[in-house]
């Protein structure tokens, strides 16, 4: 109908039904031909008169008239397709691809070639040098029996029991299946089935994987007795790998933010403050040593946030590279899977046994990781966005609050000229690049809003968002409230701009290999919305100099930085590159060693 009068390019129809599901929940039926209309509100042409305002449309007086019995249609349809009640795993028939026209995939699987054997006798001993060492390091442990999977197990539950209480980073132990897997990993290992790198080591999963016989909350308040009966792709394959699972842990409520129906998840270097979000409790177990390696999942920060705040490493890979099956959906088009470690090897030895297609996931491309530790990156092109390395101009007429704010910006920028000094005695030569310019990637990113809303959908009809920790103006109910005046025209334009932005990014790496740049800024929602990937890593320790935080407040969520804390570094690398970018950042992580200091529990 909006159609015939000439109106397909108005937000109206979703702003008219956004409004009337503001009135609150609206039941409806599909049987036979009808749809209840008993407690719905007539449409008026006032409510249009009102939407078109939102909608920054013009309509005249027999433009409204026309549209009027169409919209009245188009409610009832949308009602039928609301009584299905479509649970959150079922994707849409849409499957979002970011790799450009002519751009062709690595397919070969090759070996894995991890780096040389560690020296381990300091580790062998326990301790927090123990608890506190790398995949690769417990790895030969476990491999060469000095140390078994059960004992790293009972060590790291114990530390999960003790440190809980001030960190807040578990919700459920998986402590009888744990104990199980490592039995039977050093039964294994004893009668030499080595399954690899992976054998007997203990991890945690953010608790939006699904894992039979255990509740799987999504950290929200409402669902915490939720449970499914499979388990998620990436923890069959961990489990293929034989990881042990010893922890189901914290995130933000629906993976929004450090606050879980149960507390706020802290960060390890300072427990005043919250770890961030959402793979709260994945970068801070890890970071408190708490575990060998932890899965975290990022849609728009959540790997990068919590790795930055809490000074481990994270690999957030390409999408559409791990599969999603049995995980929560919040953006079919942005989700991603990745591995929170203490090294960025860890990460790769992680990310090798989680990817590739699953069958199910219709996202996954079937691109080779392969990761190789002797790989020659002096031959990579390296790229650095020079404007974020710069030192920001002190703002005119600033009141006290900007001042400060300003005190804390000028004293991070000397961490990251450390960075490109390092970088250049390590023989790079940095080639000064720019972020696509014009493509508004803020202004592209409602389509998360838009999928987040449409994933639970039922939460705000229902009523039930009410029950969520969070209730600010910024947290989930009100976002998803918002997002049902945001129209389907306007989020297919989103997504035309999107395919502009993926373009120009390619282009951006058809000329460079990486790119090194600080962890926030726009590279974070412009690299999330165009599917490319990312390494973070711990770039060093603020002194007891730094400028306090504006908040110091315990819990207080802009309670962030200050004496003591960690900044960070990230390394963003062409659609599927994960493994040579990989390959680069570990050279910078060796180079400087920021990865081997852990917090003073």
């Amino acid at each position: 109908m909006c159609s015939a009068v000439g109106l397909g390019q108005t937000l109206l129809p979703g702003v008219l039904w956004g409004m009337a599901a503001q009135a609150g929940p609206i039941p409806a039926k599909a049987e036979g031909a009808g749809v209840d209309h008993d407690h719905l509100a007539a449409i008026t042409p006032e409510m249009i008169d009102a939407a078109a305002a939102i909608a920054a449309v013009k309509l005249t007086d027999e433009q409204k008239k026309m549209v009027l019995d169409g919209l009245k249609q188009q409610r009832d349809s949308v009602l039928v397709i609301r009584s299905m009640k479509i649970p959150n795993s079922v994707a849409p028939a849409f499957v979002f691809d970011p790799v450009p026209a002519g751009m062709k995939l690595d397919t070969e699987r090759r070996p894995m070639r991890m780096s040389k054997a560690p020296e381990i006798k300091a580790l062998a001993g326990g301790g927090d040098a123990l608890a506190f060492a790398a995949v690769r390091e417990l790895a030969e442990l476990v491999k060469t029996k000095k140390v078994s999977s059960v004992e790293l197990t009972k060590m790291y539950l114990a530390r999960l029991k003790k440190y809980d209480p001030r960190l807040h980073f578990v919700i459920t132990l998986t402590e009888e299946r744990a104990l199980k897997q490592a039995a039977e990993a050093d039964k294994e290992i004893a009668s030499g089935k080595y399954r690899g790198p992976l054998h007997g080591i203990p991890w945690g999963a953010k608790d939006l994987l699904a894992v039979k016989g255990y509740p799987t909350t999504w950290g929200a308040a409402g669902f915490e007795q939720q449970s499914f009966d499979y388990d998620a792709t990436v923890v069959e394959r961990l489990d293929a790998a034989g990881a042990v699972l010893v922890a189901k842990l914290t995130m933000g409520a629906l993976a929004q933010g450090d606050l879980w129906f149960g507390a706020r998840t802290r960060n390890p270097w300072n427990p005043k403050q919250g770890s961030s979000g959402s793979s709260a409790g994945s970068a801070s177990a890890v970071a408190a040593g708490c575990l060998g390696f932890a899965i975290g999942t990022e849609t728009l920060g959540s790997i990068s946030s919590p790795s930055t705040r809490c000074g481990t490493t994270g690999l957030r890979p390409t999408f559409g590279f791990v599969p999603r099956t049995g995980a929560m959906a919040l953006s079919w088009t942005m989700d991603k899977i990745g591995p929170i470690c203490r090294s960025v090897e860890d990460c790769a030895l992680v990310m090798s046994a989680i990817y590739g297609p699953d069958g199910k996931d219709r996202s996954v491309k079937d691109a080779a990781f392969n990761w190789d530790a002797d790989f020659d990156w002096k031959k990579l092109r390296v790229g650095y966005l020079k404007s974020e390395f710069d030192a920001p101009e002190a703002p005119k007429d600033a009141n006290d609050e900007q001042k400060r704010d300003f005190a804390r910006q000028m004293y991070d920028v000397k961490y990251g000229q450390a960075a490109l000094d390092a970088l250049k005695k390590m023989g790079v030569n940095l080639i000064d690049v720019k972020m696509p310019k014009g493509y508004h990637f803020g202004d592209i990113t409602p389509v998360l809003g838009a999928e987040a809303a449409a994933a639970f959908d039922e939460l705000t009809l229902s009523g039930r968002d009410t029950l969520l920790t969070g209730q600010q103006s910024f947290d989930w109910p009100n976002s998803f409230r918002k997002a049902r005046f945001y129209s389907a025209v306007d989020y297919v334009q989103a997504q035309r701009a999107r395919m502009l932005a993926i373009d120009a990014m390619a282009k951006l790496f058809s000329e460079v290999d990486v790119v090194v740049t600080p962890s926030g800024g726009a590279q974070l929602s412009g690299t999330n919305l165009t599917g490319n990937p990312a390494v973070i890593v711990p770039n060093g320790v603020r002194g007891e100099d730094a400028p306090h935080p504006e908040h110091e407040e315990d819990g207080e969520r802009r309670n962030t930085g200050g004496p003591g804390t960690l900044v960070s570094l990230t390394f963003l690398g062409a659609l599927y590159s994960d493994a040579r970018l990989a390959a680069f950042a570990r050279a910078y992580q060796d180079a400087t060693g920021f990865h081997r200091v852990h917090p003073n529990l």
